[in-house]
């Protein structure tokens, strides 16, 4: 008689368990099905199907032409590979910003369509009520302050946020209504270490640091960026675990030489 292991799917609780007992919380995106398979099996916590999409997987400079049919189709391919990870999905720019009720329908369709087990969305108490909603229906939401890239163009620029004393108020009361608002986690982005670390210690939510030091409760980068797939983009914050541009240069380069020389495919590699 075979004995199959019990994959434990990693929830909003698990992650809550984490952070009261002070162990770190990993989270990587993933747009496809096979880096997801990998990522899962690697064992990351939470796969976050980001609208970042847009920047490493179509080409886009932001992250504003995202639709919602395009993030149901990566979160769909990310749920499909994930056995035990929490896929987490964003809600794209202009899907929840207006009325409580467009924001409600949205969601809804994402998690009927996509099989994500939660979605993110950015910002405060301008889009509380939303969250509300959507809470309340049984759709756990991650909320996203700090550098909130679908409103570059409010900011201007990609720096750091958050460095003043209002704008750092400011933050820590939404962080505090988020989380009176039902979200189960909050991303932290590109705001200062030491404010990161104020914001995690006086929630009972777990947060998600990407350029926030490390006193947050947990990790997130873009997987193309850690594996060194976009080597172009630079920033402090980013850490390379791999090379793979230069891997998948040097594996490109010996198959077109193969092919010109005609040693591909030999004899074992044909019928």
């Amino acid at each position: 008689m075979s004995v199959h292991k019990v994959i434990k799917r990693v929830t909003t609780s698990a992650l809550r368990d984490m952070k009261a007992r002070g162990e770190k919380i990993s989270m990587l995106t993933s747009y496809d099905y096979s880096t997801a398979r990998i990522l899962d099996e690697a064992g990351v916590e939470v796969l976050l199907v980001g609208d970042s999409a847009a920047n490493v997987f179509a080409g886009y400079e932001t992250t504003l032409p995202m639709t919602l049919d395009h993030m149901i189709y990566h979160a769909s391919a990310v749920a499909r590979a994930s056995k035990r990870a929490m896929v987490l999905a964003d809600l794209p720019f202009g899907e929840y910003q207006g009325s409580v009720e467009d924001a409600y329908k949205a969601a809804v369709r994402m998690m009927k369509e996509s099989g994500a087990h939660a979605l993110k969305l950015e910002g405060g108490e301008e889009i509380i009520d939303n969250i509300k909603k959507i809470v309340q229906s049984g759709i756990p939401v991650c909320g996203h302050l700090g550098l909130t890239p679908q409103s570059i163009y409010k900011f201007g620029d990609f720096g750091v946020r958050a460095k003043e004393e209002a704008e750092a108020n400011r933050l820590k009361s939404d962080a505090l209504a988020l989380q009176e608002a039902g979200c189960f986690m909050i991303v932290l982005e590109k705001i200062p270490a030491a404010l990161a670390k104020e914001v995690s210690e006086s929630l009972e939510i777990p947060t998600i640091g990407i350029g926030a030091g490390n006193g947050c409760d947990g990790q997130v980068l873009v997987v193309n960026d850690m594996l060194g797939l976009n080597k172009e983009f630079k920033p402090k914050f980013l850490r390379l675990y791999a090379d793979l541009q230069g891997e998948i240069t040097k594996a490109a380069s010996n198959y077109i030489a193969d092919v010109k020389a005609g040693t591909f495919p030999n004899e074992t590699e044909q019928y």
